[in-house]
């Protein structure tokens, strides 16, 4: 028995990073996935990964920035599962390391769209599915970003702390109706995007930040995921998890 059996899951950004790590941790659990990414080779892989696995999964192609994309993508997992039950938003860019003065409005459109943006209408057009299932569980992806100044990223930094404002929000609209809605914050995961924004050796000055001296694993997350997608945590709504290591709990002052 599966943590998730019987559910139809959608997980956005599913070409990489956390986001493919949960589609194929989703996949082992028992739901049937939707893998949704922009990038076709990488969510198609996503979703042959999951089948590989024995799990059931298909890929939308999905920019959650556009409107028609999200329409969709909804509407592929209803043709296809005829049913929604989870969402785990995982979809998000970051600009160019610049202080906020020198951002150009473009990026700022940009990250907005995606990051932010996103994960609305994502939710707007997820939401009606999941009230016509009886309810049903989303995760919205935001980062220690949103708790803590981050130097050269305060566009990004911005959006995280908004998705944490938009669920909440959210979580008091629709927990009546039996939608829970949460937040996992990561702090530093060893993932594409933060490697790629820190480099080898950026990463590992952060390792050695951390209480536990290591970065976090992308399954380290899936696992929360899970759980909070799960009928474990149905007394859950409208929180904020920090997954990061204890990052956020310890002082370099001194």
């Amino acid at each position: 028995m599966g943590r998730l059996d019987g559910k139809v899951a959608i997980v956005t950004g599913a070409s990489g990073g956390i986001g493919r790590a949960a589609t194929i941790m989703f996949g082992k659990e028992g739901a049937r996935v939707v893998a949704a990414s922009r990038n076709a080779s990488a969510g198609e892989e996503t979703a042959e990964m999951v089948r590989a696995a024995g799990g059931e999964a298909i890929f939308a192609k999905t920019d959650v920035s556009v409107t028609t994309d999200v329409k969709n993508m909804i509407t592929q997992t209803m043709d296809t599962y005829g049913r929604l039950d989870i969402l785990y938003n995982n979809a998000a860019i970051i600009h160019d390391p610049a202080l906020m003065a020198d951002i150009s409005q473009e990026d700022w459109d940009r990250v907005m769209a995606v990051n932010l943006m996103g994960t609305w209408l994502t939710m707007k057009y997820a939401i009606p599915e999941m009230l016509k299932s009886g309810g049903g569980s989303i995760i919205n992806t935001t980062s220690l970003a949103a708790h803590r100044g981050v130097y050269k990223q305060s566009v990004y930094s911005a959006t995280k702390g908004g998705i944490i404002a938009l669920s909440q929000a959210a979580a008091v609209e629709y927990g009546p109706e039996g939608i829970r809605i949460n937040c996992i914050s990561p702090g530093p995961i060893k993932t594409p995007m933060l490697i790629g924004f820190y480099g080898d050796e950026g990463v590992k000055r952060l390792a050695e930040l951390a209480p536990r001296r290591n970065i976090g694993d992308m399954d380290e997350v899936a696992r929360l995921a899970v759980f909070l997608a799960s009928d474990e945590s149905t007394h859950i709504i409208g929180q904020t998890i920090l997954a990061d290591g204890g990052h956020s709990i310890e002082s370099h002052i001194y």
